[in-house]
């Protein structure tokens, strides 16, 4: 497999990171401590290149009407300036990926707007099926174009309590107002300091620490100069650079599904919990849209008999990806995601179980190497932040 570098490699080479493969990327797993990372993001703010996150326009007369048939969330439906969390499903209902789509405003001539924003390993692979969708979901096909700028785009997210204040410190004093008054899972062009000249970006505000935080699409070529300010001048209110260790502790902890873990194409959305992003009662067909009303129908964990769950331990040790979940020593499930909550203080997991296992307060086991450890079925997520 190819080996991608994002536009910062350098900037987490020169900050001693170490790293790791995540979706044919050389991402940072961790700077220094993964702890120190994880507790700075739930106490003051960290810094984190998702530069290879897929970022994919939809544009044309038809953009509306396209997602909506293309993905199973009612796309048309989102007010302008505002994001909404989707999925996009092959026919039978299994799920090719998770997504954030963003309605951005219109363009000169009239027509519709939207930023897709697919997974890491899966970024090639949605733009290919938008593209592909776009030509078979109606007579003639859709008047869309479809325009993967993956490769041109960087992507810094600044996540935490001071994420905000941080923030503002690069955007002129009179767009304040659109920093401070943005609201979670919308987005807006503002001016951000960069190298000293202030670059109108999208800026977002959706995150996947449970923590408050930012998203900034830039440039590539202007990834490190905002890379290096955001250091800076967040250096007195706690930043530090974060790695892929702790947003995955931090993700687990705010009950978040990772594609790959949590969602495949072998699963589906209502055996993951995700029932409410499927719009089954839009106006317009959409792919998957029989096999899913079929899937409701049967009730969560249907096709597989198993559904996602929360799991608090019990004691001491950690469930970790595909260890077995017992009941009265019978295998019930899988973990897909496990490991101790810095935040917490106990062992967490995510787990796939036999549907009559998943009810909050079931008392289960993880099979740690053979020796039987107890854990607790309990509601996602297992920490909210206080607002």
């Amino acid at each position: 497999m190819t080996e991608n570098y994002t536009a910062l490699y350098e900037e987490h080479k020169k900050a001693g990171a170490s790293f790791t493969d995540f979706g044919g990327w050389q991402m940072p797993l961790k700077y220094n401590s993964e702890l120190a990372e994880h507790h700075a993001v739930r106490k003051s703010a960290g810094l984190f290149d998702l530069s290879h996150m897929g970022e994919v326009w939809v544009t044309g007369p038809d953009a509306a009407a396209f997602l909506d048939y293309a993905l199973a969330g009612k796309l048309s439906a989102v007010a302008v300036g505002k994001a909404k969390y989707s999925l996009i499903c092959q026919e039978d209902g299994g799920i090719i990926d998770d997504l954030i789509s963003y309605r951005r405003p219109a363009g000169a001539d009239g027509t519709d707007k939207y930023l897709v924003v697919p997974n890491a390993g899966n970024a090639a692979v949605v733009a290919a099926a938008l593209a592909v969708r776009a030509g078979s979901g109606k007579e003639g096909g859709f008047d869309v174009s479809v325009n993967d700028v993956s490769a041109e785009t960087s992507l810094i997210a600044v996540q935490g309590p001071n994420a905000e204040a941080i923030l503002l410190t690069l955007v002129p004093a009179e767009q304040h107002a659109l920093v401070t008054e943005l609201k979670y899972y919308a987005a807006v062009e503002v001016g951000i300091t960069v190298n000293g000249t202030v670059q109108e970006l999208l800026l977002a505000r959706t995150g996947y620490t449970g923590e408050d935080g930012f998203e900034i699409y830039i440039p590539n070529e202007d990834a490190a100069g905002l890379w290096e300010a955001l250091l800076e001048t967040g250096a007195g209110r706690g930043l530090i650079p974060a790695g892929l260790a702790c947003r995955d502790s931090l993700r687990l902890e705010a009950g978040m599904p990772l594609y790959g873990n949590e969602l495949s194409r072998e699963g589906n959305p209502y055996a993951a919990g995700l029932g409410p992003v499927v719009s089954l009662a839009k106006e317009s067909d959409f792919i998957g849209k029989a096999a899913l009303s079929e899937l409701k129908a049967a009730g969560a964990g249907a096709s597989t008999g198993r559904k996602l769950v929360g799991l608090k331990g019990l004691g001491r040790r950690a469930g970790r990806s595909h260890y077995p979940v017992l009941k009265d020593g019978n295998v019930v499930g899988e973990v897909t995601s496990g490991q101790p909550s810095p935040t917490l203080g106990y062992p967490i997991a995510m787990a796939y179980v036999d549907v009559e296992q998943a009810t909050p307060g079931t008392a289960l086991d993880i099979d740690l190497r053979g020796k039987a450890e107890p854990f607790e079925v309990v509601a996602l997520p297992f920490y909210k932040r206080q607002k």
